[in-house]
């Protein structure tokens, strides 16, 4: 089960990583929970189509570096950077691209996500938004 497990979430990183909306929602069960790190919850598969393609927006090079994994049945936690460059105005500029540590706790069932939990400092993006006016 574990090899599976393993695969899933690779490829669910792989699909944020491409900035792949349809793939994303294919490797999502239809009752996808998505936790963020303030422990807001997005529920279902089809909110967190329109969830992803909304932040691909604000974030059009959003990217997971995983450097280690621990999976335990159908749980597994990637550890890593987060990065992307905030493109509130539209544009991609130098100035606004952070990178902050994450977790993340996958959940997977038959084949599926099931719940995508993140564990990250927000903050940088909170300054980017602020500054643009936009948080």
């Amino acid at each position: 089960m574990s090899e599976s497990v393993e695969a899933v979430v690779e490829a669910f990183v792989r699909a944020i990583n491409r900035q792949d909306v349809d793939a994303l929602a294919e490797l999502m069960s239809d009752e996808h929970r998505f936790v963020d790190a303030l422990g807001g919850v997005v529920q279902g598969r089809e909110a967190m189509r329109a969830a992803w393609k909304g932040y691909f927006a604000m974030v059009p090079d959003y990217s997971i570096a995983i450097e280690e994994t621990l999976c335990d049945g159908p749980i597994m936690v990637l550890l890593g950077t987060a990065q992307g460059t905030y493109a509130g105005s539209g544009k991609i500029t130098a100035e606004n691209l952070w990178k902050t540590p994450v977790a993340l706790r996958a959940f997977v069932e038959d084949g599926k996500v099931s719940e995508w939990r993140v564990y990250a400092d927000n903050e940088p993006m909170r300054r980017l938004m602020a500054r643009a006016g936009q948080g």
